[in-house]
């Protein structure tokens, strides 16, 4: 998986770049690494080109454009900018990358986007943990030493000015990650999406800081070894590390945010949401971390996806059928839900007599009459068995007891359909409501524009989110809302409809089985009460 990364720096020695590209350097203190003479160890089997320097050395051509122009001579200025493509380790072997042809792409890289500007490109074999990844470093000096052409990443005039400094921007990130991941496709090479987060996101700072906490435990653990005691621990785990997993093993379970708050806050982390975002505070912490800096299976949306997603599991987990209950001793407490549910087998329960004379008809042998015969005598004893135990006095009360059911099932699929219909329109506004959030930064920035040509240009270049909150608002509109509810109190309502919902559900299940149950017990009974008759009639004609 080919990376990109981009450091700035305000270090006026250039000369220490070009240090750090061909000597060794200890990861952890990055320091020289020095022999046993005390000289600095060179680095081996890498390569290191320099573009627009002309004859002279990349450290004395960087400052003696910055003489010329003026630039870059105050401490807080940045000096430098230097970006690193890392190579898939697989790429070597796989796709047979080389040291040169990493250089070539790493020079024609520079080339393209960063022209104009004084440059090292310096190819490295394997990275400083030793994975085997070959990587390419590009370190421009800031300042720009000739008039270049408007680059797509470059926002305004002064970024293609001779003498103007270098601007890495957000879009402009975006950009060069987007070029690095076609350059891999270009040239066949492993690539990950560099366009949409991570899902954890590591810092270079808690990078480095795992490695050094890592190398102190594999240290410690070693010092244990050789007294023969065991190790306490073998994986050491950031702060950052050891939140996300709190914060996963939260979210596994909930199925609100209240939940996912109440299961962080008994592992002493506090959740927190402050325009959209939401943060998160550990007992040892004043200040809280941000969702943005964990990664992004963090954040706001990710959150409430989870949780929507298991809402919804849950739900379906209780909407499968429950047990099969044994007959009641009356169909009247039955439908109340009065006896308590055990285990049975689904043939046990009263099913519907078959109509011999017309599966006859249909061909049916004597085969299935005989396996029909038998099939109704059963059906037949248990429909009179329940009948009798249940209580009614007549078909009549039956028949009224199915009408009753049956209103009762449509009073409850009215009930089930609104709410339906109200929870389709709240989660459609939710959907509106945090489009409409998300483009507030560019409406805000749209009335921070003092002229009306700075406000078209503005427009234009943010003309998707304009587009996006347009839309919001029409639909605003075209629901007579004035006043937009609040995010969280819209989400409560929309767990709240959830509920309801799944409650509705479940009783519409239970309600529908009731009455399929009735229609098939006076199915039953008026086939035998019809066939009775005719049973009685030829005995007396016999006789």
């Amino acid at each position: 998986m080919a990376t990109f990364k981009h450091i700035s720096s305000k270090n006026a020695d250039y000369g220490a770049a070009e240090q750090y590209l061909t000597f060794e350097h200890d990861e952890f203190t990055m320091k020289p690494t020095l022999d046993k003479n005390g000289q600095i160890v060179p680095r081996t089997g890498y390569l290191i080109s320099s573009l627009n320097c002309g004859d002279e050395d990349f450290a004395i051509a960087c400052m003696r454009s910055n003489l010329k122009y003026g630039k870059n001579q105050k401490r807080e200025d940045v000096k430098s900018h230097h970006y690193i493509i890392s190579f898939d380790p697989r790429d070597a072997q796989d796709n047979g990358l080389t040291v040169d042809r990493a250089q070539q792409l790493g020079e024609q890289f520079c080339k393209e986007h960063f022209p104009g500007h004084q440059a090292l490109v310096c190819t490295h074999p394997d990275g400083h943990n030793h994975s085997g990844n070959i990587h390419v470093h590009i370190v421009i000096n800031s300042l720009r030493i000739a008039e270049v052409p408007l680059l797509p990443y470059m926002e305004r005039p002064a970024d293609t000015r001779e003498g103007c400094k270098h601007r890495c921007t957000d879009a402009a990130m975006e950009y060069f990650k987007a070029e690095v991941m076609e350059m891999c496709h270009r040239e066949n090479l492993y690539q990950i999406d560099l366009l949409h987060g991570s899902k954890n996101r590591i810092t270079e700072r808690e990078y480095w800081a795992k490695r050094k906490g890592q190398a102190a435990l594999d240290k410690e653990n070693a010092s244990l070894a050789a007294t023969g005691e065991p190790p306490k621990l073998t994986k050491f785990e950031t702060d950052k590390e050891k939140l996300r997993r709190t914060i996963r093993a939260a979210l596994s379970s909930a199925v609100s945010f209240e939940d996912f708050s109440g299961k962080l806050l008994q592992q002493g982390v506090t959740v927190k949401e402050s325009r959209g975002r939401l943060s998160y505070l550990t007992p040892d912490r004043t200040k809280p971390i941000t969702a943005r800096r964990l990664g992004d299976d963090f954040d706001r949306a990710a959150v409430l996806e989870t949780l929507t997603q298991n809402a919804q599991n849950a739900a379906r987990a209780a909407e499968k059928p429950l047990p099969r209950q044994e007959y009641p001793r009356s169909i009247k407490d039955h439908l109340q839900r009065n006896k308590a549910a055990i285990n049975a087998p689904k043939q046990d329960s009263v099913q519907r007599m078959v109509d011999i004379a017309a599966k006859k008809a249909e061909g049916k042998g004597k085969g299935y009459e005989k396996w029909a015969t038998l099939y109704n005598l059963k059906q037949m004893a248990a429909t009179v068995s329940v009948y009798e135990e249940s209580g009614f006095s007549s078909p009549e009360e039956l028949e009224a007891a199915l009408a009753a059911a049956n209103a009762g099932l449509h009073e409850t699929t009215g009930k089930l359909k609104a709410v339906e219909s109200t929870l389709r329109e709240k989660k459609d506004l939710q959907k509106q409501l945090l489009a409409y959030i998300k483009t507030k930064p560019a409406r805000d920035g749209l009335k921070a524009q003092k002229t009306e040509k700075a406000r078209k240009s503005y427009r234009e270049q943010h003309e998707s989110e304009f587009i996006i909150s347009e839309s919001a608002a029409r639909y605003f509109k075209a629901q007579g809302i004035s006043k937009l509810p609040a995010s969280k109190a819209l989400q409560t309502e929309i767990e709240q409809l959830t509920k309801e919902k799944n409650a509705l559900y479940n009783e519409y299940r239970e309600k529908k089985a009731s009455v399929r149950e009735l229609q098939t017990v006076k199915s039953n009974l008026d086939k035998i009460l019809r066939r009775e008759p005719e049973r009685g009639k030829g005995r007396e004609n016999e006789r």
